[in-house]
């Protein structure tokens, strides 16, 4: 094997020394053209071909090359590579090694993303997403992707973002503090129309708050934690087999849509292990690749969900900005038209695809008079008391957003609409929450009970059959 090192891309941070388990890397005085210090590769002939001084580099300034291979020469590396040819379908059926597995909540959301053809993760590690991280930096070098572990949460998300214009399907994951973080970039994702999955598995705040001890208050922060107006995709899963195919649905939408998709899960969810089934084939969604000589790829299309996606390097012509921009990506931070226009359509695309987004489970509606609305890892517990209360001959219904933003509003009302609702109860590891969402589709229709509870513990069944006798009196 052959250790090479680019000295162009080199910051000298020395992680490579560090991480090489056989010492053929070491410091040197050697400095390159913007005055870092490049390791110099000392004992070739100790390398061992785990590929982790590779996988480390942050600035993927290091190769590990197979010397009875024929390398590309550097002139050739250099050069832009060929325009892909432009897919006649962004869908497709992907085989999968077919199996039931036991996986953590987190290793599932890992399991779910390379199925999905995730090829780069940027993170840094946060209890409780700490675990998907594990499971990408494990899984990507083995599925030819890239893993990078950044100096924090903004770095982590642009690293993303980078790596999508670049052409690759990518992924962030953290919690709590590192949510707030990302919040800027969302915004910038939103704006440049950019695909990408983020990640949250929610714990107690505010600030460190519970580092380790599950919450569900981020609902509100996933919808408007970013300046400005634009609409968000948010999915809420409540079962370790939820984590894997909501993770694949995430990737599908943030593609077609070309949005930033969250995954809103929690950390009872993230740590809970169950048997997942890995399907025999999936459907894939991919990103619609521009023809030569097209030059609008922002803005409402003449066809499909989203414009068409060029990636760096691949012949195109873009601009990529988080200013006010026109279609062919160039700023026009003045004229009134061009902000309304691009910013009406970053949410037209959501709001006029309710359908097609939003998810939802429902039980026993037909004669309830009550009806619990709970998500995440509360929905088990609070589906489990409404069993126990239809069996008391109480008439108590479920209801589970799937699809957190866009709510389902559209099915939620016409529940309400058939009149037989009195009361709602709400319950979620928050104070706040998701509360206020249907607090503003509910408008006094019914009575509101909000059954939240914080701390780090996840409600049982009794407490919520509690709550349900309660609104039964």
């Amino acid at each position: 094997m052959s250790v090479r090192i680019d000295e162009r891309y080199c910051k000298g941070c020395g992680i490579c020394v560090f991480m090489c388990p056989k010492k053929v890397l070491e410091e040197s005085e050697a400095l390159n053209k913007k005055g870092f210090a490049v390791p110099k590769v000392a004992h070739p002939e100790n390398c061992i071909n785990c590929h982790i001084c590779e996988q480390h580099c942050p600035e993927f300034a290091i190769d590990v090359l197979d010397e009875k291979k024929a390398a590309p020469s550097p002139s050739a590396a250099q050069k832009p590579q060929a325009a892909p040819k432009v897919p006649t379908s962004t869908r497709e059926m992907k085989t999968l090694a077919p199996r039931t597995i036991l996986l953590q909540g987190d290793e599932a959301i890992a399991e779910g993303a390379i199925a999905a053809g995730c090829k780069f993760y940027g993170g840094y590690p946060i209890t409780p997403a700490t675990e998907i991280a594990e499971g990408m930096s494990r899984l990507l070098p083995l599925n030819g992707g890239k893993f990078i572990q950044t100096e924090d949460e903004i770095s982590a998300i642009g690293a993303a973002i980078g790596a999508s214009w670049a052409g690759a399907k990518s992924m962030t994951a953290t919690s709590g503090p590192g949510f707030s973080l990302m919040q800027e970039n969302i915004g910038y994702a939103v704006m440049t129309e950019t695909p990408c999955v983020i990640v949250d598995v929610q714990r107690s705040g505010p600030s460190t708050g519970q580092a380790t001890k599950p919450a569900q208050g981020d609902a509100m922060q996933a919808r408007f934690g970013s300046h400005g107006d634009y609409e968000i995709i948010a999915l809420s899963p409540s079962s370790v087999q939820e984590c894997f195919d909501l993770t694949i649905r995430a990737f599908n939408l943030s593609e077609k849509y070309r949005v930033p998709v969250i995954i809103l899960a929690d950390g009872e969810i993230g740590h809970l292990r169950e048997s997942v089934r890995i399907p025999k084939k999936i459907e894939i969604l991919n990103r619609r690749m521009p023809e030569q000589g097209i030059s609008n790829f922002f803005g409402k299309p003449e066809q499909g969900t989203a414009a068409p996606m060029p990636a760096f390097g691949t012949g195109h012509f873009v601009h990529v900005t988080g200013s006010t921009h026109k279609e062919d990506g160039m700023r026009d931070v003045t004229t009134k038209e061009v902000h309304e226009r691009m910013v009406k359509w970053f949410c037209d695309k959501i709001n006029e695809n309710k359908d097609d987004l939003v998810q939802f489970e429902e039980k026993f509606i037909e004669d309830a008079e009550i009806l619990v609305i709970s998500y995440g890892a509360t929905a088990r517990p609070a589906l489990g008391a409404v069993q126990d209360a239809r069996k008391s001959g109480m008439k108590v219904g479920f209801f589970r957003p799937v699809t957190i933003w866009p709510s389902p509003e559209k099915r939620l009302r016409e529940i309400l609409a058939k009149g037989k609702i009195k009361k709602i109860i709400v319950s979620e590891m928050a104070l706040r929450g998701y509360f206020p969402e249907i607090e503003r589709i509910v408008a006094g229709k019914c009575e509101l009970v909000h059954n939240s509870k914080i701390g780090g513990e996840i409600h049982t069944k009794d407490e919520i059959l509690t709550a349900i006798k309660e609104a039964n009196k």
